[in-house]
């Protein structure tokens, strides 16, 4: 009887294990398939995957094999943001505006609340000199909550209204640019020209150096430097820009202008 009861015991303990000679264990069901792709989901994968191929093709400088990729993109789905943008990137590369400017448009059209899809279209209607058009379309790359870099539509904002004559609104902008994003290198810069512009030598440089602690300076913002300290009476921090202006920038523009006004 004591035998009975121990063999009783083993059985139970080896069903609750699932170890009992003979016993199988049920798998876990498997996880329920995915449903289908509808039509739509079809051709934003297929858009989705030819838009990637033009994007390596434009980063290994094929554009023509690009452009290829990105109307198969189109084709497979209009809608599909991304691919209007790129191909708007790629006819504004190749210098057919008309196009470029129907594609930055028709992704506004799509997304018109989008940050990105305003700022691009604005930044282009600004290149292509419909500067004053440009303005209201980095408002609402502004306005849109979602948007993750602001400042640099705020940037492109002031750069418009500079080139509208208009210093003040340019600050303002370029000055919000830097608040909301202190380590924008293009915002500082483009701040600086401003304030030497209206004379403000002072704000300028600092600025101007704020700017070359986050990135290499270029020929215009060395040629800036020389200008500012030279308007302040620093002549050896001029003298200093100048140099490196003419030894990195031989043939630059701006040092050919340097060499030619300090020429006796």
């Amino acid at each position: 009887m004591r035998r009975d009861r121990i063999l009783l015991g083993l059985c139970m303990v080896a069903a609750l294990t699932g170890c009992h000679r003979g016993m199988t264990v049920a798998p876990p069901p498997p996880d329920p398939a995915p449903p289908p792709m509808t039509r739509a989901q079809k051709a934003q994968s297929a858009a989705d995957v030819h838009t990637r191929l033009a994007q390596h093709y434009i980063e290994i400088g094929n554009l023509q094999g690009a452009l290829e990729k990105v109307k198969i993109a189109v084709q497979e789905d209009p809608t599909f943001v991304p691919a209007q943008t790129v191909m708007a990137y790629i006819y504004e590369r190749i210098n057919d505006m008309s196009d470029a400017e129907i594609h930055y448009r028709r992704a506004v059209e799509l997304q018109p609340d989008k940050g990105d899809t305003n700022n691009n279209l604005g930044q282009f209607l600004c290149r292509i000199g419909k500067a004053q058009e440009s303005l209201p379309y980095f408002s609402k790359a502004i306005a849109d909550p979602f948007y993750q870099t602001p400042d640099v539509a705020l940037t492109n904002q002031g750069l418009c209204q500079l080139q509208l004559g208009d210093r003040a609104g340019a600050e303002t902008s370029l000055r919000e640019a830097v608040r909301r994003n202190p380590k924008s290198a293009i915002a500082l810069l483009q701040l600086a020209h401003v304030l030497y512009l209206d004379q403000d030598y002072f704000h300028a440089i600092a600025f101007l150096q704020r700017f070359e602690s986050l990135s290499a300076p270029d020929a215009s913002a060395l040629r800036l430097g020389y200008d500012i300290e030279s308007r302040l009476g620093n002549m050896d921090a001029a003298q200093t820009y100048s140099k490196r202006l003419t030894s990195q920038f031989p043939d630059s523009e701006q040092a050919q202008a340097l060499n030619k006004s300090v020429r006796p």
